[in-house]
C-alpha cells in the first residue's frame, strides 16, 4: 500500500490514456494540493496483441485486467480507464470510484476525400476492428469493404494513408482529447451511428472498503453521466456482452429532467436489427436499462449474440 499522502493511478500506456490519468490526477491536485500524485503505466494483453482482431482474441477486460489486477494488489491507489473497456462485471472487491462528466459521446469518421459516410465511393475501403462500427457501417452502405484496424489514435490514422483506406472510424471523445479535432470528416450521431455503452466517459476505479482513495475521488464525479452510463451499463450486462460484440447503447437526459436509453443489437452483416429506446426518470436509469434489454431479448436479441 501507498503511504497516505500519495496516490498512485494505474493507466495503460497510449497517448489517450496517459492525457486521461493526467485529467484525473490534475482534478484531484486541485482538490488535494498537499498530495503527491504520480501515474504508473501498465501494459495490458490488449496493447501487447495488435496483429489480431480484438473479437478474434476472445476474452473481457482486455484493457483493464493487468491494471484492475495491480489495484487488488494495493501497487496501485486506483485507475482510470476508458469506460466502453470496462465489462459489465467489475472484480470483486472494486467499484467504480467516480465517474466523471462525460465527453462527446458519438463516432467520427475520418476521410481521405473530405466525403461525408454516404458520399464515400462504391466499395470504399473503412477500417475498423469495433464489431460495433463494422455491423452498422454494413446495415447503412452493405458495397463498403471492412478493413481490421488496430492500433492506438496516432497509429490509426497513420495506417489511414499506409494501408490505402478511405476512411476510418473513431471515438470523437479521444480525438477532442487529443486535440485532433481538424481530422473529422463528419461527426455520426445517434441518428447514424449509436455508440459502445459508456463511450466518451471515464471510469474511475478504486478498491471497495477504501474510504481515504473513495473521498478523494468523490468530487470527480458527475451525478447526470453517472446516471447514464450506469443505466448503459445494466442495459450491458443483462445482454452479457462485452466490447467484442455488436451491442451499441445510449443513455442521457433531457431538458425535462426524463431519461431515455437506446439500445442495439444487430448480426454482423448488419442484417438482423433491432433497436428501441426506454424512458425513465434519471434515478431509474439502471432499471430502464435492464427493461429495455429485457425487450430486445424477448425479440430475438439472445439469438442475434449466440450466433455470434
Amino acid at each position: 500500500m501507498t503511504a497516505a499522502t500519495t496516490i498512485v493511478i494505474g493507466t495503460r500506456g497510449s497517448p489517450l490514456a496517459l492525457w486521461q490519468a493526467g485529467w484525473a490526477k490534475d482534478a484531484i491536485l486541485e482538490g488535494h494540493p498537499e498530495l503527491c500524485v504520480s501515474l504508473r503505466v501498465i501494459k495490458t494483453q490488449g496493447d501487447k496483441i495488435l496483429d489480431v482482431p480484438l473479437a478474434q482474441v476472445g476474452g473481457k477486460g482486455l484493457f483493464v485486467k493487468e491494471i484492475e489486477t495491480a489495484l487488488l494488489d494495493g501497487h496501485i491507489d486506483l485507475a482510470v480507464h476508458s469506460m466502453k473497456d470496462m465489462p459489465a462485471e467489475i472484480p470483486a472487491g472494486l467499484c467504480i470510484g467516480a465517474i466523471p462528466e462525460r465527453e462527446i459521446p458519438w463516432d467520427a469518421l475520418i476521410s481521405r476525400s473530405g466525403h461525408s459516410l454516404k458520399d464515400l465511393p462504391p466499395r470504399a475501403r473503412i477500417g475498423t476492428s469495433s464489431l460495433r462500427r463494422a455491423a452498422q457501417l454494413r446495415h447503412i452502405r452493405p458495397d463498403m469493404e471492412i478493413v481490421p484496424l488496430r492500433g492506438n489514435l496516432d497509429t490509426r490514422l497513420k495506417k489511414l494513408e499506409t494501408e490505402s483506406l478511405d476512411a476510418t472510424i473513431l471515438a470523437a471523445a479521444g480525438l477532442r482529447r487529443l486535440k485532433m479535432e481538424d481530422r473529422v470528416t463528419q461527426i455520426l450521431d445517434e441518428t447514424v451511428m449509436l455508440p459502445a455503452v459508456g463511450q466518451g466517459a471515464l471510469c474511475i476505479e478504486i478498491r471497495q472498503n477504501d474510504p481515504r482513495v473513495e473521498a478523494i475521488v468523490r468530487p470527480l464525479d458527475h451525478l447526470p453521466t453517472r446516471q447514464a452510463v450506469l443505466g448503459e451499463r445494466a442495459f450491458l450486462k443483462r445482454l452479457e456482452g462485452g466490447c467484442q460484440v455488436p451491442i451499441a447503447g445510449h443513455g442521457k437526459i433531457h431538458g425535462d429532467g426524463t431519461f431515455s436509453i437506446t439500445g442495439l443489437v444487430c448480426d454482423l452483416k448488419g442484417q438482423s436489427w433491432l433497436k428501441k429506446t426506454r424512458t425513465s426518470a434519471p434515478d431509474q436509469s439502471e432499471a430502464a436499462g435492464l427493461a429495455l434489454a429485457e425487450t430486445l431479448l424477448a425479440l430475438g436479441a439472445g439469438e442475434i449474440l449466440e450466433r455470434l
